[in-house]
């Protein structure tokens, strides 16, 4: 085991996907869900929506964390100024993808946001990775950007639970980890997550944060959910 010893204040280590399609959605889910969840990852379906911003203000005033996850890829001096627009924001993280000098660009611009490296996305698995051109296994390639996006000065990576403990073994422990595709049972389709973990797996892996969307969402009691989540992840951090 290679628990996480990074601080980070135990209630902030679940992040909530917030995706739903529309601002007035997201204000009514987060007002649901209230203290049982005090960071927010706010993705594409949102920004698409219109009020994204507003959204991020909102969730800030009422004393959330906020991670802009749109993982701007473009050339370097688009992605650079488009990280430059957040500093000062409030956001603590934004996700980039893409190579060496994308990465760079972030890094120069960021401010007081943090950079979060993607590595590989966890609905892609071997067959995925072949249909694009990458001839690799997912944990060779996630390895591999994580050790790319640490020597470039990112903050962190986004990275399946599968992949943390090699993370932790091969790279520098300060490196933030945040683990997407979180699921309470084993995945079956139709789920688009396909190198999943669950929630006590992923922090005994390593990780620093977990990001948790359908599992709350969907259920039939979403604060009830998030508060069974941060019950686990206090139990894992007790010892």
């Amino acid at each position: 085991m290679a628990i996480s010893t990074n601080p980070v204040q135990l209630r902030e280590r679940l992040i909530f996907a917030l995706d739903v399609p529309d601002t007035e959605s997201a204000e009514q889910l987060a007002d649901t869900l209230g203290d049982s969840v005090c960071f927010y990852k706010l993705g594409l379906e949102l920004f698409m929506a219109g009020g994204y911003f507003r959204l991020v203000d909102r969730l800030l005033d009422a004393g959330r964390r906020v991670f802009v996850d749109l993982k701007f890829f473009d050339v370097p001096a688009t992605v650079g100024r488009a990280v430059r627009r957040l500093s000062g924001s409030g956001v603590s993280y934004c996700t980039v993808h893409g190579n060496d000098s994308i990465l760079e660009a972030a890094c120069a611009n960021r401010g007081d946001t943090g950079i979060l490296a993607v590595t590989a996305l966890t609905s892609l698995d071997r067959g995925d990775l072949d249909d694009l051109g990458f001839d690799c296994d997912p944990h060779e390639l996630v390895l591999s950007r994580a050790r790319r996006a640490f020597e470039i000065g990112c903050d962190g990576v986004i990275s399946s639970g599968l992949e943390v403990p090699a993370l932790r073994r091969h790279l520098d422990s300060r490196l933030l980890v945040v683990t997407p595709g979180i699921r309470p049972v084993e995945n079956r389709p139709p789920d688009d997550q396909k190198r999943t973990v669950d929630v006590r797996r992923a922090f005994l892996n390593g990780a620093d944060h977990i990001v948790v969307g359908r599992p709350i969402r969907d259920a039939r009691d979403p604060r009830q959910a998030a508060e069974a989540i941060q019950s686990t992840i206090r139990s894992v951090f007790a010892g």
